[in-house]
């Protein structure tokens, strides 16, 4: 099949995949929306909302309607990496036999992963990284699509470990969740409130969904376009002489390359899921909020009068 064919097959999945997702999820489209554009560019994402707003339902939602296994993985102050990896044991052979953990299925649900302290946290990191782990010196390849999902609950700090800059970075998006409208949380209370329940279809196959993923990645971009997203990086950077005055107001640290190369993917697969065959400057402001919210580490001063991330990312644009 020629790739712009494979682009046309892909919106009409896309477009179906979301009918089937909301019969399920009420409102929510931008979170959905950005879970999966990050999904079909082969990213991982993280997010921060508060208990109740069906970020556990919306996981798995999304799992079963792309037909892939899921695995929720609630983190805990006494998780040990083995509980996540999978650990050897000896068999009755007297031989050692790798058992493994939950972190081998195609979408993880890292639920609370601010809960569990970092060497457990670290564990996850060769995953998202390598789409492999590493157990008692041997490597055990996951398979494919592989996506990472956390989340992180942004009001209880007691008894968290914030998870550091590096592994943020591993993020493609970190996205915000905000409580329904009152349209859709009476929507939500009558539908949830009887004995109603609602089957998912699986739409796609893993080989698809891979795919689609390569598809996305030969999109061609106009170094216009590369150039943008380049430039609204390094404004983000305060030491940089093309830092925005804002930046240099607000900012201890801006992002990094990564940032770049996600902004241009995002931008790639948010091009595809409107039918377009190549991203334009639009694409790249559409996606860059979820992607440089996390990469942009705010001061003392921007905390102080109440500055938000976004508002200092809106303002690069």
């Amino acid at each position: 099949m020629s790739d712009v064919k494979l682009i046309e097959t892909f919106v009409e999945k896309y477009t179906a995949l979301k009918e089937e997702i909301s019969k399920v999820i009420i409102g929510q489209e931008d979170v959905i929306d950005q879970i999966l554009i990050s999904i079909f560019s082969g990213g991982h994402s993280l997010l921060i909302g508060v208990p109740g707003l069906a970020k556990t339902l919306m996981v798995n939602t999304i799992a079963q309607a792309l037909g892939l296994d899921f695995k929720r993985i609630q983190f805990t102050p006494d998780l040990m990496p083995s509980d996540i990896l999978g650990s050897e044991i000896l068999d009755e052979e007297r031989k050692f036999k790798f058992i493994k953990g939950p972190i081998f299925a195609n979408i993880i649900l890292a639920d609370e992963i601010n809960r569990t302290p970092p060497k457990t946290q670290a564990a996850l990191l060769e995953a998202m990284q390598e789409r492999a782990v590493t157990v008692a010196g041997h490597q055990y390849k996951l398979s494919l699509p592989y996506f990472v999902l956390a989340t992180q609950n942004p009001i209880e700090q007691e008894g968290t470990y914030p998870l550091p800059e590096a592994q943020l970075d591993r993020f493609m998006f970190a996205i915000k969740l905000q409580y329904p409208s009152f349209k859709e949380e009476v929507e939500v209370v009558k539908t949830t409130t009887t004995d109603t329940n609602w089957t998912v279809n699986a739409l796609f196959t893993a080989e698809e969904i891979i795919d689609f993923q390569n598809v996305i990645r030969r999109i061609p971009v106009a170094d216009n376009v590369v150039e943008y997203a380049v430039n609204l990086v390094a404004k983000t950077r305060p030491n940089m002489p093309s830092a925005a005055e804002i930046v240099k107001e607000y900012v201890d640290w801006g992002a990094g390359p990564r940032a770049s190369q996600n902004l241009i993917l995002a931008a790639k697969t948010h091009a595809a899921t409107k039918g377009k065959f190549s991203p334009d400057i639009e694409d790249v402001q559409a996606v860059a909020t979820g992607i440089l919210r996390h990469r942009v580490i705010k001061n003392y001063k921007a905390e102080a009068e109440g500055m938000t991330d976004e508002q200092i990312i809106e303002s690069l644009h």
